[in-house]
C-alpha cells in the first residue's frame, strides 16, 4: 500500500532517514572545516562584501516565509502553506550557498564589541544559532521527505519540533549579523 494519509502506520525505510542524517552530517562538517579551518581567498574583503548583508536578507525572508506558512496551516490553507514551506526552503538554500561563497572568499568575522553582557548575550545567540541550525539541517529535510511522500501524520508530529528550531535558527542569523555590523 502507498504512503498516503491513508496508511498512517507506514514507517519511513530506516535507510532514508540515515542517509539524510548522514548528508546533514557531511554537510555539517564540511562547514564547519571551512569556517574554522579553511583559509579565505579574500581576506580583504573586497569581493562579494555585500554576501553578509543578503545572507541576513534571506534569513529574514525564511522567517516571514515561516511565520506565514504556520498562519496558512493553522488555517487549513494546506496549499497555501506548501507554498509557503517551499519558499522557505528555496530561500534557506538560498542562503547556505551565500554563507559557502561568503566563508570561501571572507572567513569568519569576529565580534569586536567591548563590555561582558555584551560579549555573553552575542556568544550565547551564536552558540545557540550554530547548534541549532546543526539540528535543524536533517530535521527540515526529514519534515519535507515526509510531506513529498504523503506520510503527513509523521509529517505533522515532526514538523511540532522543526519549526520552532527553524524559526529560531532563521531569527538568530538576523540578530547575530546585526550584533556583528553594529560594532565592525
Amino acid at each position: 500500500m502507498p504512503a498516503t494519509t491513508d496508511n498512517p502506520n507506514y514507517r519511513t525505510p530506516p535507510s532514508i532517514i540515515a542517509a539524510i542524517i548522514g548528508i546533514s552530517a557531511v554537510a555539517s562538517l564540511f562547514l564547519a572545516w571551512l569556517v574554522y579551518y579553511h583559509q579565505p581567498v579574500d581576506v580583504a574583503g573586497t569581493h562579494l562584501r555585500f554576501l553578509p548583508a543578503l545572507n541576513a536578507a534571506l534569513n529574514s525572508l525564511c522567517t516571514v516565509f515561516l511565520l506565514v506558512g504556520y498562519r496558512f496551516i493553522m488555517q487549513r490553507k494546506i496549499t497555501a502553506h506548501r507554498n509557503s514551506m517551499f519558499g522557505a526552503f528555496l530561500v534557506s538554500s538560498l542562503f547556505l550557498v551565500s554563507y559557502i561563497v561568503n566563508h570561501a572568499l571572507h572567513g569568519d568575522m569576529r565580534f569586536l564589541a567591548q563590555g561582558h553582557a555584551l560579549r555573553v548575550t552575542y556568544f550565547a545567540l551564536l552558540i545557540s544559532h550554530i547548534f541549532l541550525s546543526v539540528v535543524a539541517l536533517p530535521m527540515i529535510l526529514i519534515t519535507f521527505f515526509l510531506s513529498l511522500t504523503g506520510r503527513f501524520p509523521a509529517h505533522r508530529r515532526l514538523a511540532r519540533w522543526t519549526y520552532p528550531i527553524w524559526l529560531y535558527v532563521s531569527v538568530t542569523g538576523v540578530v547575530v549579523y546585526a550584533m556583528l555590523a553594529a560594532y565592525r
